[in-house]
């Protein structure tokens, strides 16, 4: 693969995670002003909210800077961002796996709603950024 093939699927991967976290971002605040305009409390929904805003806001500023100084990579800058992507996947199935747990736990054991909330939104997020790795992981693999 060239340089600049490699270079166009990387700003790629970015651009489309910057638009995850800015969807994350504006989710997570549009459910917590529908929660304060209508002065309503719901653990769930506001732990949900506050994690994808985090999540969303983490990203976004992960992939500005990242697309911001995007190198130009030879073959051992495409092994390193290879293995990063790797890193990347096991850690977006952990995040998943995260979440898993804490919506069990906190359906059977806990019967509380705000790790419910977090724990769908950590899956949500683990979901999403496995499926962007797994996106430029195969066109690199080709």
């Amino acid at each position: 693969m060239f340089a600049d093939t490699l270079m166009q699927l990387e700003r790629g991967y970015l651009v489309q995670l910057l638009l995850w976290g800015g969807a994350g971002i504006a989710a997570g605040i549009a459910v917590l002003a529908v929660l304060a305009i209508g002065r309503s409390s719901s653990r769930l929904l506001t732990q949900f909210a506050l994690h994808t805003l985090a999540f969303g806001a983490a990203e976004a500023c992960f992939a500005a800077i990242r697309l911001r100084n995007l190198p130009m990579r030879d073959l051992a800058g495409a092994t390193q961002l290879d293995r990063l992507l790797w890193l990347g996947a096991g850690l977006d199935v952990g995040l998943l796996a995260v979440g898993i747990v804490l919506v069990v736990a906190a359906r059977q054991f806990a019967r509380r709603e705000g790790p419910l909330g977090a724990g769908v939104a950590l899956m949500v997020q683990g979901a999403a950024l496995l499926a962007m790795h797994a996106g430029l992981l195969a066109h690199l693999q080709l």
